[in-house]
């Protein structure tokens, strides 16, 4: 059987998509895989923050429309980059085990987010980061940064900035870590719905024909992403929205934290639910964004 997997072009994309052959090859040996490579709108407008081009979706559109055009079966995805809500051509066919979900702090002069002199400036594209890293150091200069992990050390290394903020998973994926000078709590800066997750993406009206991706789909990932997913959903949230979710399981319960910041990070709403049924995962986001709504919370 021959597998066409479409896959950004980026070293972070490409690093990813080997880990998904890799573990369908593991399970079947005589696949031909082929790799159908693009450059995303996302990858190629950089000098414009997402939000105002359209969001993370950009970064999947293309691979879409790769689908769509039947030149490749699946795409491979950071979870974190697709929107709460797929158009109804396509689904999720299986998540991975989920690498860190955590934030990090790189700092130029190795020196922990506290200790951050008055007014550094940080780099970062996301409106999350940007409020949660706003709510606890109103005095930082947050500074867009684009472009993938690569050109962002390197603007850093050059003195552009101060430090940024980048996934621990992706710099971890591409052999960077050396590079983090400290990963940020939750309490600080919870993640983005599915950070540190890989998706596999297909037509809809083609999942039965690869259902051999159950076998690498992992089941505890998936009701935690369908909670934090749900809970997005519910809150109209998108991938730019200022807006973290992360659940857990956690002594049989599946935990859900959520939190919601007001873009200039003066205000912060923060929920934490659990249930102990895994098939409850979407009920269960769906409560939190309702708490959430109940505090004052609003996602423009």
């Amino acid at each position: 059987m021959k597998l066409r997997i479409a896959t950004r072009k980026s070293a972070l994309a490409l690093k990813q998509t080997e880990r998904v052959q890799d573990l369908l090859l593991a399970i079947c040996p005589t696949l031909q895989i082929e790799w159908v490579e693009s450059l995303t709108l996302g990858d190629q407008i950089l000098d414009r923050s997402l939000a105002e081009v359209g969001g993370k979706g950009l970064f999947i559109k293309k691979l879409e429309e790769i689908l769509l055009a039947g030149s490749a079966d699946i795409a491979v995805h950071s979870l974190k980059d697709v929107p709460p809500q797929l158009e109804p051509e396509f689904c999720l066919a299986a998540v991975l085990s989920r690498d860190s979900p955590f934030d990090v702090l790189v700092s130029r002069s190795k020196v922990s987010f506290q200790d951050l002199p008055q007014g550094a400036v940080i780099g970062t594209s996301s409106v999350r980061r940007q409020a949660a890293l706003l709510h606890a150091r109103p005095d930082l200069n947050i500074k867009m940064l684009r472009g993938n992990v690569g050109t962002r050390l390197q603007k850093l290394a050059a003195g552009e900035y101060d430090a940024l903020i980048l996934a621990e998973a992706g710099l971890r994926r591409l052999g960077l870590e050396s590079w983090i000078t400290e990963v940020l709590p939750f309490e600080l800066c919870l993640p983005s719905v599915g950070q540190g997750v890989i998706a596999i993406e297909c037509l809809a009206n083609r999942r039965q024909e690869f259902s051999f991706l159950t076998e690498i789909n992992h089941a505890e990932t998936e009701a935690c992403i369908l909670a934090e997913r749900a809970m997005n959903q519910a809150l109209g949230a998108s991938c730019v929205s200022p807006v973290g979710s992360f659940a857990r399981i956690e002594a049989g319960q599946l935990v859900l934290r959520g939190a919601v910041w007001e873009q200039d990070g003066r205000q912060k709403y923060t929920t934490l639910h659990s249930t102990a049924h895994l098939k409850n995962a979407i009920a269960l986001g769906q409560q939190a964004a309702v708490n959430l709504i109940s505090q004052g919370a609003r996602v423009k």
